[in-house]
């Protein structure tokens, strides 16, 4: 249990403690009026002093930031599939497994979307990178975040893993809460999701019963998010190129709290949830009935097909698959005018980079990043 206390959300009684503390933080007048336009500066801190616990927290101020950046930041935000969670039995508690593509937007909005159908919200694992700045780690653990511990060393990330396990596996069956979880670490930087095989060991690792059993009891549900402009975009490609350049990338400090910031702040357009069907009892079974690594990628098959044939493809992708393939077979998807806009965008994106950087290959890349999602979509290989 005190391995527990390390990941675990804050309670309510922390929840109030923290949020007092942080009323206290100078930039709170400017981040007021962000949210709260139309009110005096002091706004946010009376009405953080007033909190009394996690949900007031999340449907009083959360909700409410929510809704100003989907409303500053887009064109709007829709979804689907939501029939899949109402059809959860038992306690109807839940395992979201989801692509990520931002690192606070992605759960942020399944949230929201839960808030507009009267549904439980979540419990959310966010890695522990992120806390190294007080006011973001303050929001994340009052946000319900399970803390997955990063940057340790093989032996500890197999102990940590089974704490992590034990711990989301006791909140879904006992009914206590639903878990996001999403599908990989770290954000998908090129456009092509997939599912990490460790992170299904992790999720049988505190199973008591056979694989069936210890899966089945997860109602493990594959959620899609689609942005029309990918949060982030020009940051995924600069990284992607100096990796490709050098053989590897050092993330600067704070460089995860910049990243957050821009995600938020980013133009996103259109924004698509998509809720997929739960993994069902024979398609377990089936996998259960191969080999011991062979189930495991089983099942990453089958939560990669959900969550990719549940993509909603925006112009830009259609653009983006034309412009890095230098065809034209989707030039119906779109006018010759958006793709003109398309490039001025990706040339105004590129223009921030060092002048070092060879704008023709991170052209490529930026290109890319919109253009894969439709060679995963359609299955094939470029």
């Amino acid at each position: 249990m005190e391995d527990l206390e390390d990941i675990r959300p804050y309670n309510d009684e922390e929840v109030v403690a923290s949020l007092r503390k942080l009323a206290r933080h100078p930039a709170l007048p400017v981040i007021s009026k962000y949210i709260f336009p139309e009110f005096p500066a002091n706004t946010l801190r009376e009405m953080l002093c007033k909190i009394k616990g996690v949900e007031d927290f999340q449907y009083t101020i959360v909700a409410k930031a929510v809704a100003v950046v989907l409303g500053r930041s887009s064109s709007g935000f829709t979804y689907d599939g939501v029939e899949n969670l109402r059809k959860i039995p038992g306690n109807g508690k839940f395992l979201a497994v989801s692509n990520h593509r931002d690192i606070v937007l992605d759960p942020a909005l399944t949230q929201w979307m839960l808030i507009l159908n009267n549904i439980p919200l979540t419990e959310i694992c966010v890695g522990s990178n992120l806390l190294s700045d007080e006011v973001v780690e303050t929001l994340l653990r009052s946000n319900r975040m399970i803390t997955v511990i990063r940057g340790i060393s093989a032996r500890e990330m197999y102990l940590s893993s089974q704490i992590l396990s034990k711990f989301m596996r006791s909140e879904i069956v006992s009914g206590k809460s639903s878990v996001w979880i999403a599908q990989r670490e770290g954000r998908t930087k090129n456009g092509l999701d997939s599912t990490e095989q460790g992170l299904l060991k992790m999720f049988d690792m505190s199973g008591e019963g056979d694989f069936c059993s210890n899966f089945e009891e997860l109602h493990i549900v594959p959620m899609s998010i689609s942005y029309e402009y990918e949060p982030c975009d020009f940051r995924k490609a600069r990284e992607l190129y100096i990796k490709k350049v050098t053989g590897e990338y050092h993330k600067k400090k704070n460089e995860d709290t910049h990243s957050i910031l821009t995600g938020i702040r980013q133009w996103k357009g259109d924004i698509h949830l998509s809720v997929g069907e739960p993994l069902t009892h024979e398609e377990i079974a089936e996998a259960a009935s191969y080999g011991k690594n062979e189930r495991y990628q089983a099942i990453r098959r089958i939560l990669d097909e959900r969550i990719i044939s549940r993509y909603r493809l925006w112009k830009t992708n259609y653009m983006g698959y034309d412009l890095m393939t230098g065809g034209s077979r989707y030039a119906d998807k779109y006018s010759a005018e958006e793709l003109e806009q398309f490039k001025e965008y990706t040339e105004h994106k590129l223009s921030k980079a060092e002048k070092k950087i060879d704008r023709d290959e991170l052209r490529d890349i930026f290109w890319h990043i919109y253009g894969n999602p439709v060679i995963a979509k359609n299955g094939e290989t470029e």
